[in-house]
């Protein structure tokens, strides 16, 4: 039971980060700095987790936690492919 709330806290704590950054994206219209291949690797773990989670039959509920986090990174990889392609076409 523990190690199920840890992971949840864990979960959380960087699913609560991304909506600052994809906030802090939108305001700024930019994406200086941002890594598309660091989330897509962020994309991977979740899945990883999620397969495992399936693989055991066991804390499904967790998978839910992992794809409103996939969500979010999902949202902010979006973003940054927006605001690259607007960027190049102003240069």
């Amino acid at each position: 039971m523990a190690s199920q709330f840890l992971e949840f806290m864990m979960l959380f704590a960087f699913g609560f980060s991304w909506p600052f950054a994809i906030a802090r994206t939108w305001k700024a219209k930019r994406v200086d700095g941002k890594s598309p291949a660091f989330m897509f690797i962020v994309l991977f773990g979740y899945l990883c987790g999620i397969a495992a989670h399936l693989a055991e039959g066991t804390k499904l509920w967790l998978c839910a936690v992992y794809l409103i986090d996939m969500a979010l990174v999902s949202t902010d990889l979006a973003l940054y492919f927006h605001f690259k392609r607007k960027t190049k076409g102003q240069s």
